[in-house]
């Protein structure tokens, strides 16, 4: 069988149905809890996180490049980086990590022209 959304072969008894669509584990888990980057409950969870683990390094490698980079550039389109990190995650697995660093209101978006372009906070 095969993914509706990503098109991933699948075995059938691993298969996810959501709302008549056949879905692999991955697909089904973005169905149901897609990145929001806007949600004042996550802002509010990550602040009070970030402050009690009193700068022990709450980020990941990959968070911590991705501020890197912006600071660098002072912003980029999501899909160029994409390219700059290697290509090693998907678009949807960076907009996760986007929103993760959103919420800890490091990172924002920001519209230029007709772009939007992520950059620090």
């Amino acid at each position: 069988m095969k993914c509706d959304r990503c098109s991933k072969t699948i075995e059938p008894e691993n298969t996810r149905n959501h709302l008549g669509q056949t879905l692999c584990e991955d697909c089904y888990m973005d169905a149901l809890s897609p990145s929001r980057a806007c949600d004042p409950w996550a802002v509010h969870s990550a602040k009070s996180f970030e402050k009690q683990a009193a700068g022990t390094g709450a980020l990941t490698p990959v968070q911590s490049e991705i501020l890197r980079l912006l600071r660098e550039t002072g912003g980029m389109e999501p899909p160029v980086l994409l390219r700059q990190l290697g290509g090693e995650l998907t678009l949807k697995e960076l907009e996760r990590e986007f929103a993760t660093l959103r919420h800890m209101e490091k990172a924002r978006g920001e519209k230029r022209g007709d772009r939007i372009v992520w950059r620090l906070w």
